[in-house]
């Protein structure tokens, strides 16, 4: 469904930096990141966790086409010594390179769950994992889950989309979130959009962000 979406302009924008664009995707334990791939890609393509039990243990990649691929990682916040070697993994992805030069991912996109009012291990991620790694403007910020966002309250299951009361507790959710990410780490991350993986509620903006946000040159390792 989403192979073709805004393919000319993507291949374009590809052409123009000369290879390939490369999204990480990362988060928490349970923020819903193979379930934002499947969704997009409309298969079983990642593995999903259920309850607290983490499946993307190590890292994988999905050609969406011959333009743009995403990046699958293991999520923190599953203890002390698995976090210890996902850290390392993730890190090693960002050094990851075409040579000496150029860095091998082009964005990140740290997905933060809805209904999750803890901050704090996506704060170590940032802070600890992608802020030191990586070049801030390049980072981007979500909100998967917002139909979990009051608790499943005000979501149109019909519909499957927000009634006007969630429209408005996601708008401000979106606003703090936007806010705390400044003030706990020091970058001004665009205000984050939300949707649901799970209902496919809002994939398309989440798709446009990244494509708007598609940088016109490779990354530089040395930041």
């Amino acid at each position: 469904m989403y192979q073709n979406y805004r393919y000319d302009e993507l291949e374009r924008k590809s052409i123009e930096i000369g290879i390939i664009f490369d999204v990480m995707v990362t988060g928490v334990t349970g923020a819903g990141k193979s379930t934002t791939l499947n969704t997009i890609f409309q298969t079983n393509i990642a593995k999903v966790g259920r309850g607290v039990d983490p499946e993307t243990m190590a890292m994988s990649s999905y050609k969406l086409n011959g333009s743009f691929r995403l990046w699958d990682t293991p999520g923190l916040g599953d203890g002390k010594q698995n976090d210890k070697k996902h850290s390392k993994l993730l890190i090693d992805l960002l050094y990851k390179g075409y040579g000496e030069k150029n860095g091998f991912i082009d964005l990140v996109l740290v997905i933060i769950e809805g209904s999750n009012r803890d901050m704090g291990t996506t704060y170590k991620l940032l802070n600890e994992i992608i802020v030191p790694n990586f070049q801030r403007d390049r980072i981007l910020v979500v909100i998967n889950q917002a139909d979990m966002a009051m608790k499943g309250r005000n979501w149109d299951y019909d519909e499957k989309k927000p009634n006007h009361i969630l429209i408005d507790f996601l708008e401000a959710k979106s606003q703090s979130i936007q806010n705390r990410v400044h003030e706990a780490t020091g970058i001004k991350i665009k205000k984050p959009i939300y949707y649901s993986a799970e209902h496919n509620y809002n994939i398309e903006k989440l798709l446009d962000l990244l494509i708007d946000n598609m940088p016109k040159e490779k990354r530089r390792l040395s930041i």
